[in-house]
C-alpha cells in the first residue's frame, strides 16, 4: 500500500510508502486525501519521510488539499526529515507556506489541543 492513514486524537496522520512522490500516484494521493476530508478529518499530517524525490505535481496536490482544508478551518503539517530540504519546496518557496517538521511527534504536538 502506497498510502496509510491512522488517527492521532482528532489528527488524521497520512503515511506515503513510496520513494519516488511523481505524478503516477498524484492523482490517487489526492483522491485519497479527499475521501479522508469527506469523512470528517480536518488536521492533516503528511509524513514525507519515505520520499527521496517530490516533484511538482505531487506537491501540487498538497497545496490543493491544503487550500480545501484551510476553507474548512482546517490545516495541514509536513514531516520531511532530510538533511537537506527538497530543492522542490525551495524553488517554489513551499517551505515557506508549509509547516514542515523533521519528527512525526513534534509535528503532532505542533497543533493546539483538542477542545
Amino acid at each position: 500500500m502506497e498510502f496509510k492513514s491512522e488517527k492521532i486524537l482528532d489528527i488524521c496522520v497520512v503515511h506515503v510508502y513510496i520513494t519516488r512522490a511523481t505524478l503516477t500516484v498524484a492523482v490517487s494521493f489526492k483522491d485519497f486525501l479527499n475521501v479522508l476530508i469527506e469523512e470528517g478529518s480536518h488536521k492533516f499530517i503528511i509524513d514525507l519521510s519515505s520520499c527521496e524525490y517530490i516533484d511538482s505535481t505531487f506537491l501540487g496536490a498538497i497545496v490543493s488539499v491544503l487550500k480545501k482544508l484551510i476553507a474548512m478551518n482546517g490545516d495541514l503539517r509536513l514531516v520531511y526529515n532530510k538533511d537537506v530540504p527538497s530543492l522542490i519546496f525551495m524553488l517554489t518557496r513551499m517551505d515557506k507556506v508549509f509547516k514542515i517538521y523533521d519528527d512525526l511527534t513534534v509535528a503532532i504536538s505542533s497543533f493546539e489541543p483538542a477542545e
